[in-house]
């Protein structure tokens, strides 16, 4: 029994390597995942990459992404810029996250992917949490479960396979996976009431696969350094029987420092299928690849793995696999197409959110110079592809104004950036202060800002979270994404142009409750 149909593989490339065609030609390989960084250059090249892979193969394999929209976007600028799930979540409207994933649905099967790795599930109740960000919906897991379940349905409606993650729900975390173990100190109550709610209701909308992260739950494991993707108590015992969740469970990528390295991933990928999971998410390393392979395949061959449950967890995979639609592919012009470049402005008009305008500073005059200041774009974590996105916001205004100077700091603003903004300060009558996940340097540059005592309007690019960094700003505005889109509202939002429509998704701590806008 060969263990190559529990892995989803990966490569480095825009053409599939030689080693990669040879090993799906073998016809064991569950599917292949493709990464923004590794494998994404442009549309054409996307959609001649997928076919070479599936010619490849002599019968059906998963195609996979994370095509989530906003900081994720997996497949490349040549999609459609979707602000993503909390831009969403500040609509409110579970109809228009139906259509926005029909829409990203038909872009991903013009381009040969038929699996996304989406919707997430995790419900944004920690504002220090490092990895989630404007990834989920809200901090309501009615809203979330409502969300999530629309998502899946549009997906399924431009027939692409789904996957709800990060089981059992990563919202509480402190510490980014990628970088080490974040321990979920959540009891029973809670975590039915709160993290469960919306992986209920994906399930319930007939999602196709549940990925499961690395966390450790010792409400549910019994150990604060058990990782749930490994842990029979967490994927057999919570996710299939209590849950009653059937199909493909996939673990998180295996590179994240959350599990061992090296020879010791072998042990986790063991005990990971021995847990109940069926799909094992390997990255473009070919070093680890080939360990990997030879581990379970000896694991196998050592009757360390139950040959009824890997051949029960075969059926699934192969069902899966059958699942992949043989229609007709939408047409590559569907690709960041005319209606649905409409479809994402509509979203971004619909989710920015005026917080608060206590200084009656808005619309913003025409007149007068007016400095903008945000931080360069970069990737947060390893699962982001904000870097690739120029800053945006200085443009949206010029659309309005004609003199506007432009400032953009490092990600974590040098003691030059704050004496550069400051020193541009002096020649604006106004400014607009953007920040992306504002840390400590991002909030002294604000708060510096602020201390000039000029008319400074503040918004946060990306999760609202940021005011709790610079609570004395007296107006405030979020827009959930940094994309072209949400950037142009935001333009118009501040000239007067059109009203800021969106409510805050998720509570800003004290400051203003979910639900709020001014």
């Amino acid at each position: 029994m060969n263990a190559d149909r529990h892995l989803m593989i990966a490569f480095e490339g825009t053409e599939p390597p030689p080693d990669t065609l040879a090993l799906l030609a073998e016809g064991n390989v569950a599917g292949v995942t493709l990464f923004n960084a590794a494998n994404v250059r442009d549309a054409g090249q996307v959609a001649d990459l997928t076919a070479a892979l599936r010619d490849a193969a002599p019968e059906p394999i998963l195609v996979a992404t994370d095509q989530e929209g906003g900081q994720l976007m997996a497949l490349g600028p040549d999609t459609t810029p979707f602000a993503g799930a909390m831009a969403l979540g500040a609509t409110g409207d579970p109809d228009l996250a139906r259509r926005v994933a029909r829409a990203i649905g038909t872009e991903l099967r013009a381009l040969g992917v038929d699996l996304n790795y989406a919707p997430v599930c995790d419900v944004a109740t920690n504002p220090n949490n490092p990895s989630l960000g404007t990834r989920s919906f809200s901090d309501d897991p009615a809203l979330v479960a409502e969300m999530a379940a629309q998502t899946i349905a549009g997906l399924h409606e431009a027939a692409v396979l789904t996957t709800a993650k990060h089981f059992p729900g990563q919202g509480e975390a402190v510490v980014d996976p990628h970088h080490d173990l974040p321990v979920l100190d959540l009891d029973p109550v809670r975590l039915d009431e709160v993290e469960l709610v919306p992986f209920r209701a994906a399930i319930s909308a007939g999602v196709d696969a549940m990925m499961v992260g690395h966390y450790g739950l010792p409400s549910v494991t019994g150990r604060p350094d058990l990782p749930t993707s490994v842990a029979g108590s967490a994927v057999d015992g919570l996710l299939r029987n209590r849950l009653g969740f059937g199909g493909v469970v996939i673990t998180d990528a295996l590179d994240m420092a959350a599990l061992p390295q090296g020879v010791g991933q072998i042990i986790d990928a063991v005990c990971a299928l021995a847990a109940g999971v069926d799909l094992l998410l390997t990255t473009p390393d070919p070093g680890a690849l080939k360990r990997l392979r030879t581990g379970l395949d000896l694991a196998v061959r050592r009757g360390l793995l139950s040959h009824r449950a890997l051949t029960v967890s075969r059926r699934r995979i192969d069902d899966l696999r059958r699942r992949v639609s043989d229609g007709d592919r939408p047409n590559i012009a569907e690709v960041r197409s005319f209606e649905h470049l409409r479809l994402a402005e509509e979203l971004a008009r619909r989710s920015v959110t005026l917080v608060r305008d206590r200084d009656r500073l808005l619309p913003l005059p025409t007149a007068g110079p007016l400095l903008t200041v945000m931080p360069r774009p970069s990737d947060l974590t390893p699962a982001d592809t904000s870097s690739l996105v120029p800053p945006l916001l200085a443009a949206s205004l010029r659309r309005h104004h004609p003199d506007v100077i432009e400032v953009v700091t490092e990600p974590e603003p040098t003691d030059g950036d704050v004496a550069g903004a400051l020193e541009m300060a002096t020649r604006a009558d106004r400014i607009v202060a953007g920040t992306i996940s504002a840390g400590p340097r991002q909030a002294r540059l604000v708060q510096t800002l602020l201390d000039t005592g000029k008319p400074v309007v503040t918004v946060a690019l990306r999760t609202p979270f940021d005011l709790l960094s610079y609570p004395s700003a007296g107006t405030h505005l979020c827009t959930y994404s940094i994309l072209e889109p949400s950037m142009t509202a935001l333009g118009d939002v501040l000239f007067g142009r059109s009203a800021a429509r969106g409510s805050l998704p998720v509570a800003i701590g004290d400051l203003h409750p979910r639900g709020w806008s001014a």
